[in-house]
């Protein structure tokens, strides 16, 4: 019989993560970063309040014990230069890689980072995607 689970939300786990890492943090270029699953309703070219971190659920695929899932989550990354963006990436990546959890138990690189422009705000941009490792809630 296959356990009755409920799988968290990486997304929003790998969010707070890297709001309370982040903020610890002493690099310029982490300075002021917004963390968040969606662009901010206010953000636009004229106004991109940089930097922007956002994490995005790619796709999840429950272990067929259902002990566990793996998750694609993609990292972006949009800053005041590409150098900026790809040194935030980075360490958002190391920061997520390092920080086991209740609900990610352990990440391994994907892609990237990769840097370029977003081709709508030509505002500089790094991407990156990590596969997460998720702890099921066991439903009762």
């Amino acid at each position: 019989m296959k356990a009755n689970v409920l799988f968290p939300d990486a997304a929003a786990e790998a969010c707070r993560i890297l709001r309370a890492a982040l903020a610890a943090r002493a690099e310029p270029y982490a300075a002021g970063v917004t963390v968040g699953t969606r662009v901010p309703d206010a953000r636009s070219p004229e106004d991109p309040r940089l930097p922007l971190v956002l994490v995005a659920l790619d796709g999840a695929t429950p272990h067929p014990s259902r002990l566990s899932a793996e998750v694609l989550l993609r990292v972006s990354v949009w800053h005041t230069d590409e150098d900026r963006a790809h040194d935030l990436a980075q360490l958002a990546a190391t920061l997520l890689h390092t920080a086991g959890g209740p609900v990610i138990r352990s990440t391994r690189p994907g892609t990237g980072p990769v840097s370029g422009v977003d081709p709508d705000s030509r505002v500089p941009l790094a991407t990156l995607t990590l596969t997460a490792k998720v702890v099921p809630t066991p439903l009762t």
